[in-house]
């Protein structure tokens, strides 16, 4: 029994280091999407922008 929870923890360690080198080559990529999303939406609801497209801000809309 010993033997096979040593392989068991050795595959599971596999497994932990293989998700993790996964996400780190994933997550520069998808910070950069959401960091586009968002400032895309930032300029689309600034007040220049709402100017030119004529949109008004909505009343219950914070005031930075």
């Amino acid at each position: 029994m010993t033997q096979h929870d040593t392989a068991k923890a050795v595959a599971d360690g596999a497994a932990v280091l293989t998700t993790v080198g996964v996400m780190a080559t994933w997550l520069p990529p998808l910070a950069s999407l959401f960091t586009i999303v968002y400032l895309g939406l930032r300029i689309w609801e600034s007040d220049t922008v709402r100017e030119i497209t004529n949109r008004e801000k909505a009343a219950n809309a914070s005031n930075e």
